[in-house]
């Protein structure tokens, strides 16, 4: 399956998602903050980020910016999944490169179809 990067400064929310993407055999990196994150995505190829915006050290837009910097990165899907849903801040992540939006909360279902979703139009692509 897919090695998905976690990124969320709530530890119950990194534990949830990880065990949810685990239960459906993904390998899961999980990382405390966007500079954390960024750190794993260059130690390792990543299939698929699923980001939070509002994070200390460095914030999830921020992240993905500096992800898409990255050649290895460039087209590899980023998800944002936070509480944040206003149109402004939707505006914002996409023009840093965020492919889709996950609005918390959320179900483990919806979590997992919109994951296989993103998955399988970039493996179709």
């Amino acid at each position: 399956m897919a090695r998905i990067l976690t990124v969320d400064d709530s530890n119950s929310l990194r534990r949830m998602v990880a065990f949810t993407l685990k239960q459906a055999g993904h390998d899961v990196v999980q990382a405390i903050d966007g500079r954390d994150g960024l750190v794993k995505a260059q130690e390792q190829t990543i299939d698929l980020a699923l980001v939070d915006v509002n994070m200390p050290a460095m914030g999830g837009i921020e992240m993905v910016t500096a992800m898409r910097k990255l050649p290895a990165y460039a087209n590899t899907p980023i998800l944002m999944l936070t509480t944040e849903s206003s149109d402004d801040k939707k505006q914002e992540g996409r023009r840093a490169g965020a492919t889709g939006w996950i609005v918390k909360p959320f179900s483990p279902e919806q979590l997992l179809g919109i994951v296989e979703k993103v998955l399988g139009n970039t493996s179709a692509a």
